[in-house]
């Protein structure tokens, strides 16, 4: 019998291969509204896992004034735009959500409308209908761990142990272990030192492993 009652999967760079379309994107539009010039590795240590709203928190810091008021419309309607039509799933995504026997569901930072874009493009979608969290939902983002409370408690499972989060960014690692949840931290892009300092209990390269991955854990744990 598992360990885990739900799986509470990320979105952006878990489920969908996004985080490195969406980081050109908004590089590319910084440094047109702000002069600024980010690496996409840049892109990636300093942006990855935020809300649109963090990120013109994160931008306004960096500024030392208010950023263009028409950069976070621009952000989002460039990302979606790109999205709509370069977004791939995960490799092994589809793989590794046949072979999970356990429910589950997404927490994520993005906006309802950008996981509609983003999963029905992949075709993922009809696996999360009726089961996507934002943090548009919640009152605070990543790292806090509303968005991770929030999506259990939907999907009727009220103890945090029994909850595994799925994430790939050190910001939702640690919302996930703040929520009392076990943590994976999908290191296929984020560099796996950073996921488990942020507090993963586990991390992993290769989405079509999940489904063992998560049984030798519970293994490991017996």
């Amino acid at each position: 019998m598992s360990k885990f009652e739900l799986v509470i999967f990320d979105c952006d760079g878990v489920l969908v291969d996004s985080e490195r379309i969406a980081n050109e994107v908004f590089a590319t539009v910084l440094n047109e509204e702000c002069g600024f010039s980010f690496s996409l590795d840049d892109m990636f240590q300093t942006f990855v896992g935020h809300s649109s709203s963090q990120c013109m928190e994160i931008v306004e810091e960096m500024l030392g004034i208010a950023p263009p008021p028409n950069l976070e419309q621009r952000y989002k309607e460039e990302i979606n735009k790109a999205l709509s039509t370069s977004v791939t799933a995960v490799a092994g995504i589809e793989k590794a959500l046949s072979e999970i026997s356990i429910p589950f569901c997404v927490a994520s930072s993005g906006s309802h409308e950008k996981m509609q874009t983003t999963l029905g493009k992949t075709n993922l979608l009809q696996h999360f209908e009726g089961k996507l969290h934002s943090t548009s939902d919640v009152n605070r983002g990543k790292p806090h761990p509303d968005i991770y409370l929030h999506a259990a408690g939907k999907m009727g499972v009220f103890d945090s142990s029994k909850c595994l989060v799925i994430e790939d960014s050190p910001l939702g690692v640690k919302g996930g272990v703040s929520a009392g949840m076990a943590v994976f931290g999908y290191a296929e892009l984020m560099n796996e030192s950073r996921l488990l300092e942020a507090g993963a209990h586990h991390t992993f390269n290769d989405m079509h492993n999940l489904a063992n991955e998560i049984a030798h854990f519970e293994q490991a744990a017996l």
